[in-house]
């Protein structure tokens, strides 16, 4: 196999939560152009029918499907419908999130509520997932988890850094539980990222965002399909041996000894 066929997934089934969104709807398509079939699933069920049909109209395999990834029920029906229109599940990308939605208050000011929603959607929504496509991926001899972090994870703020830091954890942990099933768990914690949530949660005229990219090495913000060739390897057979890592896509902002 050629170095670049190894990056191909001809024949891979693979599941983008937050389908329906900015990055998620990048990341499908990117999987898609690789070969994959893909389920687009968002709690937007006509958001995600609606990305998904856009990629069959250029050609791919694409389904979209509804789903609650803080409910065990929904998050196993999510499977369950790639495997009934694809026949299996190869791939779990889990990139929904709660991020622009989040008061932008000091965290001991943050109402109990948001705390609660954050971490069920950020954190548990992932593991739910993951428990939801462990059986259908062990079944086709392994698979991959891709989780969505975040730079945030690694400074000092509020209650998305949090979360997202509990998912780096959850990664490792994750990669640990499964790694004998031939599933490899990693994550991508992207920085500064050029779309319309991101614009949002941190606008373009804001101080922070001026004053974070004067601290960033290297490039200081990019758009979503700088995020792609790091996930095309953490999904393909050019990843095999890379498992429990989370690989900070951001211009050098985070730089981890």
């Amino acid at each position: 196999m050629s170095t670049l066929d190894r990056l191909r997934l001809d024949g891979k089934v693979a599941i983008v939560t937050g389908g329906a969104g900015a990055i998620g709807q990048v990341y499908g398509r990117a999987l898609a152009e690789a070969g994959a079939a893909v389920a687009l699933a968002d709690l937007d069920g006509d958001g995600a029918e609606r990305a998904a049909a856009a990629l069959a109209a250029d050609g791919f395999q694409a389904t979209g499907v509804r789903v609650d990834i803080t409910d065990p029920a929904s998050a196993a029906a999510m499977a369950e419908a790639a495997v009934a229109a694809h026949g299996g599940v190869d791939i779990l990308v889990n990139n929904a999130a709660v991020m622009a939605e989040i008061p932008q208050v000091d965290l001991l000011d943050l109402p109990p509520e948001w705390f609660d929603r954050v971490m069920r959607v950020n954190v548990l929504g992932a593991v739910q997932c993951s428990k939801a496509v462990r059986a259908p991926m062990a079944e086709r001899g392994g698979g991959r988890i891709i989780n969505q972090v975040s730079a945030g994870a690694f400074m000092a703020g509020g209650i998305y850094g949090i979360s997202k830091l509990a998912l780096v954890s959850v990664t490792a942990g994750l990669a640990r539980s499964l790694g004998p099933l031939g599933i490899n768990v990693n994550a991508i914690a992207p920085g500064l990222v050029e779309n319309e949530p991101g614009m949002r949660s941190l606008p373009a005229d804001h101080p922070a965002r001026a004053a974070l990219a004067a601290a960033i090495p290297g490039k200081k913000q990019a758009p979503a399909e700088d995020l792609l060739g790091t996930l095309l390897l953490l999904a393909s057979p050019a990843g095999e041996w890379i498992n429990g890592q989370t690989i900070s896509v951001d211009g050098g902002w985070v730089m981890r000894l």
